[in-house]
């Protein structure tokens, strides 16, 4: 049987019909479409961001939705690549969907914001919003930051200077750094982060290396060359299956070589790594263990709503989504319709509170200004991750205004009059 290519609706519109017998008068529905990679080789990552939105909206709409009606969730497959996500835009906007989401791959995120820019000033009233929960390029806060993009997550000079000044704190990071990135924008961002940084965490980069993205089977010969180089530590900004082959090479090896990672919180690397993940760093950004009795009372919800705790990104998405909403309680209907220049305006003063501190967004260029925790792997952390006996520690938690580094001074934000 052929597969349809239209996007499962997740939340059925049996609300919306009780509301239509009742007589409430009634606004168009808000949609919001996940544009993610839910298949192939990089689908780990896709379907966290998918969880994570799915929980969120369900708690958009147990809170009253929006105008009295259930907000409405899609689901695109982006295949992994940017031309599927290209793809997969053209239908959200045929879907009348408002706000899209995605994370997976600052090269999907970089196609997807530069469709949207393009589709608003074609289509003015027509205008929709690209919410961005992990494309962590610089550029897509920099030159090419737009009215209608609003980034949710980290970048690389915020989560690497994170790191590094808790690896230094713990006398953890050593005095030779070697750099391993994958050869495309958030890589080549995070290799720059890891110079930009040598001074501040006294190290030495003894080597950088730049990779084929999800390409490489085999991480044998960089395990090699990291050991040959004698480096403390190694810094990756790697994410997805070519951090878990990473993970599989460093324990098949024996390297001992510390690990400074910014995704290593991704479901299967400890496993893969074993034992000898133990005192590997990642600078994340939620920790539960940081976050206390609320970061207990998020988890045990979201384990209850979803089957698992949240891990990785689902937190982040979690957070941004509720910015989202925060923003959506403040705009009213237009005709029966939402202004989506309106909730744009709205969410530029968003701010929420998470279990690790508060969350706001900067209106210079719609980066969000939140908390990073630094953890390290450690058998007496209290959540556990890959059904091991490991898991990630709380080292340091720097609130939102500790991380911030500065807007660019290449956006150049202009807002519709």
């Amino acid at each position: 049987m052929k597969k349809s290519n239209r996007p499962s609706t997740l939340f059925s519109l049996a609300a919306l019909a009780a509301c239509l017998a009742s007589g409430g008068a009634l606004a168009d529905p808000v949609k919001i479409g996940v544009i993610e990679t839910l298949s192939g080789p990089q689908a780990a990552s896709g379907l966290t961001y998918r969880a994570a939105a799915r929980y969120a909206v369900e708690r958009m709409n147990a809170e009253g939705g929006w105008n009295g009606q259930p907000v409405q969730l899609l689901e695109y497959d982006n295949q992994g690549g940017p031309g599927g996500a290209a793809d997969k835009l053209k239908a959200a906007v045929a879907d009348g969907v408002h706000i899209v989401v995605q994370g997976a791959s600052s090269a999907v995120g970089g196609q997807i914001t530069e469709d949207v820019r393009k589709h608003n000033l074609r289509n003015p009233g027509k205008e929709i919003i690209y919410v961005n929960v992990g494309a962590e390029a610089l550029e897509l806060t920099g030159e090419k930051c737009h009215f209608h993009h609003f980034r949710f997550s980290g970048n690389a000079q915020v989560r690497t200077k994170a790191l590094v000044l808790a690896m230094k704190q713990a006398n953890a990071l050593g005095s030779r750094v070697y750099s391993i990135n994958q050869n495309y924008s958030w890589g080549q961002d995070m290799e720059q982060a890891i110079v930009d940084n040598a001074q501040l965490g006294g190290y030495q980069v003894v080597e950088k290396t730049l990779h084929d993205v999800n390409k490489i089977q085999d991480f044998a010969p960089y395990v090699a060359k990291i050991g040959a180089a004698k480096a403390d530590t190694v810094m990756t900004g790697n994410w997805s299956n070519d951090l878990l082959l990473l993970m599989k090479a460093t324990k098949a090896a024996g390297l001992k070589a510390r690990f400074g990672t910014i995704f290593l919180d991704q479901p299967g690397n400890i496993g893969n790594a074993g034992d000898l993940a133990i005192g590997h760093f990642v600078a994340h950004t939620f920790n539960p263990e940081a976050g206390g009795a609320e970061g207990e009372r998020f988890v045990n919800d979201y384990k209850a709503r979803t089957g698992h705790l949240p891990v990785a990104t689902e937190p982040q998405t979690v957070f941004g989504m509720a910015m989202v909403a925060d923003a959506l309680k403040r705009v009213k209907p237009e005709g029966g319709k939402l202004n989506v220049n309106q909730l744009a305006k709205a969410m530029e003063s968003s701010r929420v509170k998470t279990p690790n501190g508060e969350m706001t967004m900067r209106a210079a260029d719609h980066q969000a200004l939140l908390p990073i925790v630094v953890s390290t792997v450690a058998r007496d952390a209290k959540y556990k991750a890959d059904d091991t006996d490991m898991g990630f520690k709380p080292v340091k938690l720097f609130s939102a205004a500790e991380a911030a580094t500065p807007a660019q001074a290449s956006c150049k934000m202009q807002r519709p009059s």
